[in-house]
């Protein structure tokens, strides 16, 4: 599950290239969209139909309880990429119970980082009916200005929460994201080789 209790950290952004990145390496993926306001990935799915150059890449929406879908398409897919909304909302709860992990994207900035404490809260309630969720917090919209001291300040404060794993890979505001969720694409079928290498390493943490 891509998740957080604030919106804008890039969540769909994520979720959407993990899945992308998921069908280059050949794995029988599934991208769930959970989020009953925006829809990001659910258009994105749509835009990404429209291309038959691309491979196609399984795709449902679940609203509400979503812990027995997920646990019986954890039987049926190789992967399953959950896409929640920047909220607290029974589809975040839900989704705990039933995920591997929880992947947590957020900006280096102070609103982002206090936000933090509550959603690990949810976590450890979550981990009352699913005591091996792990969570990996990853850092978006970095900087690229090589001076920049935000990302690496925003590491060392989320490596002082409790429980919370940071990943090493750091996803940096580059326009190709942008680009690819209008496209249907993910950066790994673009040619930004940054941001290629970014959602390749991060898949790579995450065992993809």
């Amino acid at each position: 599950t891509v998740g957080h209790k604030k919106g804008g950290v890039g969540k769909s952004t994520l979720a959407v290239n993990l899945a992308a990145e998921a069908a280059r390496l050949g794995r029988d993926a599934l991208l769930v969209d959970a989020d009953s306001g925006i829809g990001t990935a659910t258009r994105w799915i749509a835009d990404r139909a429209e291309d038959p150059a691309l491979t196609p890449i399984s795709h449902t929406q679940q609203t509400g309880n979503v812990r027995a879908a997920l646990l019986d398409f954890g039987t049926r897919y190789g992967v399953v990429i959950v896409d929640v909304a920047g909220r607290d909302s029974a589809e975040l709860r839900t989704a705990l119970t039933a995920s591997d992990l929880l992947l947590i994207p957020t900006q280096p900035s102070q609103a982002d980082l206090d936000a933090m404490s509550p959603l690990l809260h949810t976590v450890r309630e979550a981990r009352d009916f699913n005591p091996h969720l792990r969570t990996l917090a990853v850092l978006t919209r970095a900087s690229t200005h090589v001076f920049s001291r935000a990302a690496r300040d925003a590491i060392e404060y989320l490596g002082d929460l409790d429980g919370l794993a940071v990943a090493q890979t750091l996803v940096h505001e580059r326009t190709a994201y942008q680009a690819g969720l209008s496209l249907g694409r993910g950066v790994v079928e673009m040619e930004d080789r940054k941001a290629r290498a970014e959602i390749q390493l991060l898949a790579q943490e995450l065992g993809l």
